[in-house]
């Protein structure tokens, strides 16, 4: 659309106004300090409340910094134990993923992005809340960057995430970037003609899986001890931040992580989670997550959590905590 569409009258002559006594000075020089968000488009955000972070920086071709900030409070990532919730980090990581494809690879706005897998890893004596919004900094490499036709078409980023300069969480994953039209041969008719979402399941007691809102349990419980079903509210704010065909990823780790404190006990903290994503999850069948206590790892004690739907496996995730109680 051209400027002159709305020009239906000619222009208007303006008398210039007699020159101030002091010129302002350009906001950058009054304002040095000043932070923003990055533009929500770029992390794949509705809501600028849900971006994290802040800015970003190339080292060179392959290596970044990208600054971020987490809040005291948040309405999901709540704080666990009196510490940042863990999967704050999983979040911020995946915002660093599409940010820097978009900002620094070229990758067009309406491309499709599948992350294949992500890993996090945290210092949870290095997640404390304190009197402020913590601000983070991520050092991240990226490695094995392909192209297809002059577009980026897959990369894997590792990043490594500081707090006043001292390490406090490391992250990596795997994502392909795919044109709207491929995407739609990947789902076939799921974009033309959606399944309609299942009706919302009862939530397991949150209490039982660290959470305090019923709100935010995306696991219903089964008979069988150790199972449930995956509970889809497509009306939560976060994280069904906007419309999508498939169920995002970011809930299939909350559910593992779920899954992880119901199998362990409610004083479990996750300190790793390392999750691979085989296909995408419909919103209009059932998902069946289950959990098995795997022998104790050298971080702490270990749970495998799979998820299955129309008989395929969809998610594995391991997940390694503190004891209940420490």
């Amino acid at each position: 659309m051209s400027v002159t569409t709305f020009r239906t009258e000619p222009s208007v002559t303006v008398a210039p106004r007699e020159p101030v006594a002091r010129p302002l000075r350009s906001m950058d020089l009054r304002f040095p300090t000043l932070t923003t968000t990055v533009p929500k488009e770029l992390v794949h955000r509705a809501s600028v409340a849900e971006v994290l972070l802040t800015g970003w920086d190339r080292v060179d071709d392959t290596h970044f910094t990208v600054s971020g900030q987490w809040p005291r409070g948040h309405s999901f990532f709540s704080p666990v134990q009196e510490r940042h919730d863990p999967l704050i980090v999983a979040e911020t990581f995946r915002q660093a993923a599409i940010l820097l494809a978009h900002a620094e690879f070229g990758v067009e706005l309406d491309q499709h992005f599948l992350m294949w897998d992500m890993n996090i890893d945290v210092r949870p004596e290095s997640l404390g809340i304190g009197s402020a919004p913590a601000s983070v900094r991520l050092d991240v490499t990226c490695h094995d960057v392909t192209w297809r036709r002059g577009t980026l078409a897959g990369v894997r980023y590792e990043a490594t995430f500081l707090r006043d300069g001292q390490p406090v969480a490391t992250a990596s994953g795997s994502c392909t970037c795919t044109s709207p039209a491929v995407y739609r041969r990947l789902r076939g008719g799921r974009l033309g003609e959606p399944g309609t979402p299942l009706p919302l399941s009862a939530p397991m007691a949150p209490q039982n899986v660290g959470r305090t809102s019923p709100m935010d349990v995306v696991l219903s419980p089964t008979e069988q001890p150790g199972r449930w079903t995956l509970r889809s509210d497509t009306r939560h704010p976060v994280l069904f931040d906007h419309q999508g065909d498939h169920v995002p990823g970011m809930v299939l780790l909350e559910a593992a992580r779920q899954a992880m404190v119901a199998t362990l006990g409610q004083g479990a903290f996750p300190r790793s989670l390392a999750g691979r994503f085989e296909r995408y999850v419909e919103l209009d069948a059932p998902c069946v997550v289950e959990a098995a206590a795997l022998p104790d790892g050298a971080a702490g004690p270990q749970v495998l959590v799979t998820a299955h739907q129309n008989g395929q496996s969809v998610l594995t995730a391991t997940v390694t905590a503190d004891a209940p109680g420490a």
